[in-house]
């Protein structure tokens, strides 16, 4: 790392929800600027006005504000670069590509839709694999490059629609060093002489990033996999601009594939197999019918944003230890480029569950109370905050997701209607009614009701009647909750009380006989 100061930056375009590839391009942005003591901006890429779409940008705000992404200068927060829309900027992008132009780096093309779309159908027609506007076949197209200079003059002067396209060697090796792929080099023959400012006057992508990350001092550009084509484009725009010593440093991630590892994961993809692809829900508006849609966010699903974060940060990087639990400052201190692989990485939900799991159990209970309140409410359930702490405490080890504890603990506020049918076939008779009858009379003289004490009551209940306890404690659990399985037994017992525990004890004998 050089001396410079660490300056990163965030991107998106508001095109649409913030996908869960963009959330972890920010994070590892993030996590460097962190370690390193710089700063993370948040720029929003709106040059294509066609593609706006209203609520992404406070979207993309709200979902980084989630994953505990803080953003130290940019959109929402301001800074000495200001304004950090670029639709915003839009003045500034001009003089550049006059300059670019004045220096003979770049030029005006007055081809027309038709002119474009003839020269691509002759370059197919001759077998020509990739038809593209380059260093050949702007000889035969309407430009600055191939028009007189008097007409040339005539056209800007009238009013003529122009694209201005950055004049890229013909012959000639572009080359940088990609903190994660060591040397790339691109022949120019592959590279197109892409637009820089479109016939509305808006600067494409590639020079308004260009020109924004220098004016804004980035020293570091990491971004996804799929801006590896377009950096030599952009390494030569820096060369052009006379910007090259500061150029900041490029790191390029690796993919996200689907679970199958066969391919880019997308919303599809997560339609189709059950799971989110976006931080946050979405309400969207489908393209081809004009109806209303809504795509799944992991928040709304009820997954915590440290174990979505932490699960992001290993889909590409690794620690090079066994340890797989961080919080946002382990990670920070933990994270380098160094160890992101160039390989993609396989979107795996199980193990995003796991971490939410994870995460979920090491919650204190008075931050896991809320959610099971919440549903109460719903359901027009009165609990007091102590029970509530006391049930999720029991919960928590058998849910996956905080909106699980309703469902699983349901039996805590409704005595059961229904029995276990295979615990009643295989575990039911009437001795064993007997015994529980013996224990719900038991139960209200119990000299004190820890687990522990109404344990040792159930077991001396049963050596009474002449029962090993194992014999009857599947029985016990089946009439008080109505479910095979669930949290410590006594624990239960004693969350749900005596009086409660005797009455539903009491019921199961006479429904089940």
């Amino acid at each position: 790392m050089t001396e410079r100061e660490v300056r990163v930056r965030f991107a998106p375009s508001p095109t649409g929800p913030l996908h869960i590839g963009g959330v972890r391009t920010a994070l590892y942005n993030y996590l460097l600027a962190r370690k390193l003591g710089g700063k993370m901006l948040l720029r929003i890429e709106d040059t294509d006005q066609n593609r706006f779409v209203p609520g992404a940008e406070e979207y993309i705000l709200e979902a980084l504000a989630w994953c505990g992404i803080v953003i130290d200068e940019g959109v929402g927060v301001g800074g000495p670069h200001a304004p950090y829309k670029q639709s915003e900027r839009k003045p500034m992008y001009k003089q550049y590509a006059d300059q670019l132009i004045a220096d003979g780096h770049a030029y005006y093309a007055f081809d027309t839709p038709e002119e474009l779309d003839a020269m691509r159908a002759r370059l197919q027609a001759a077998k020509v694999p990739n038809p593209q506007y380059n260093s050949i076949t702007r000889a035969q197209m309407r430009n600055s490059l191939t028009l007189p200079e008097d007409e040339v003059k005539a056209l800007l002067d009238g009013g003529a629609q122009y694209v201005i396209r950055l004049k890229v060697p013909r012959k000639e090796e572009v080359r940088f060093q990609d903190l994660i792929r060591g040397w790339v080099v691109v022949h120019s023959s592959a590279i197109d002489d892409k637009v820089l400012m479109k016939s509305d006057g808006m600067p494409t992508y590639h020079l308004a990033n260009i020109v924004d990350d220098h004016l804004m001092e980035i020293s570091h550009v990491i971004r996804g996999e799929e801006w590896l084509p377009s950096a030599p484009l952009h390494v030569l725009l820096y060369r052009y601009l006379g910007w090259e010593k500061t150029m900041p440093q490029f790191a390029h991630l690796p993919l996200l594939l689907k679970p199958d590892g066969t391919g880019k994961l997308s919303k599809r993809d997560g339609d189709r197999l059950g799971f989110p692809v976006f931080p946050l829900e979405w309400h969207g508006i489908d393209g081809d019918t004009g109806e209303p849609t809504l795509s799944r966010g992991y928040r709304e699903d009820g997954y915590l944003p440290e174990a979505l974060v932490n699960f992001l940060a290993f889909l590409g990087w690794n620690p090079g230890s066994q340890q797989e639990i961080f919080s946002m400052d382990e990670l920070i201190q933990a994270f380098s480029i160094e160890r992101v692989s160039k390989s993609p990485a396989k979107f795996d939900q199980n193990k995003v569950k796991w971490f939410n799991e994870h995460y979920l159990r090491a919650k204190p209970n008075a931050e896991l109370a809320p959610y099971l309140l919440e549903a109460l409410h719903e359901h027009a359930i009165v609990c007091s905050p102590e029970k509530a702490e006391q049930i999720v405490g029991v919960m928590k080890e058998r849910v996956s997701f905080p909106k699980d504890f309703w469902q699983e603990a349901k039996y805590f506020f409704q005595a059961p209607t229904e029995y276990d049918p295979a615990v009643v076939s295989k575990k039911w008779n009437a001795e064993v009614g007997a015994a529980l009858t013996a224990y719900a009379a038991a139960l209200p003289g119990a000299p004190a009701v820890s687990a522990e004490d109404l344990k040792t009551l159930f077991n001396d209940t049963m050596a009474a009647q002449g029962l090993k306890p194992g014999q009857v404690l599947q029985a016990l659990r089946v009439a008080v909750t109505g479910a095979a399985a669930g949290p410590d037994l006594f624990e239960t017992l004693v969350i749900l009380g005596v009086p409660e525990v005797v009455e539903r004890l009491r019921a199961a004998v006479v429904a089940l006989g």
